[in-house]
């Protein structure tokens, strides 16, 4: 078989072959002085829906940069819209807070107001529990040992260490050259002081 025979004769192309400078097709661009294609189309503007202008690359991206989408828009509009660009429009709820009842009072304490509000609280109890509560009954050896020191059964923790103190300078045994009488005061001091710290009188 070759070229010429008649199978080959009836099967020649009909495809125009394109021309070698042809422009493309397509509108002109709209910015002034500019002679490129407009292959790319802008928007006109608010209340223009669906009309374009057409740059080419160059022009659109100017066009873009000075274009307005807020006009006409009031500053309570445009803020507004900021608020809601930040969620993506969603609405968002705050967190509950429970407001403090109390005015915390001031502390060096670092871990905050909780902490203080507690302390004054537990503390406040605490007082109101030592006012409220009967005096109880002393035990024989707490009432002796008031009564080895000299002192009332109400007596506060302060008196109880300075009469203790004293006690200790009037019968040390350098301030009464080795009485015997006198030390076995000092003994029965030592002995009244531990006590009443023990129980927890001072």
């Amino acid at each position: 078989m070759t070229n010429d025979s008649k199978i080959f004769v009836g099967l020649k192309s009909t495809r125009k072959k394109p021309a070698a400078n042809s422009e493309p097709a397509g509108p002109k661009c709209q910015w002034d002085g500019c002679d490129k294609r407009g292959t790319h189309r802008a928007p006109v503007g608010r209340d223009a829906e669906g009309l374009y202008l057409f740059f080419c690359l160059e022009h659109v991206k100017e066009y873009n940069k000075g274009y307005n989408f807020a006009t006409g828009l009031s500053d309570a509009d445009i803020a507004r819209y900021q608020r809601e660009a930040t969620t993506g429009g969603r609405p968002t709820w705050g967190t509950g807070v429970n407001q403090a009842t109390e005015i915390p009072i001031p502390s060096t304490v670092r871990s905050g107001s909780a902490k203080t509000l507690n302390d004054r609280k537990n503390a406040a109890q605490r007082k109101a529990q030592k006012t409220n509560s009967p005096v109880r009954k002393l035990k024989v050896l707490e009432a002796k040992a008031f009564e080895t020191l000299g002192l009332p059964q109400d007596a506060t923790p302060e008196e109880i260490r300075s009469r203790y103190k004293e006690r200790l300078k009037m019968h040390h045994p350098d301030a009464n050259q080795g009485n015997r009488t006198s030390e076995d005061e000092l003994r029965a001091s030592i002995e009244a002081h531990k006590i009443l710290k023990l129980n927890g009188f001072c």
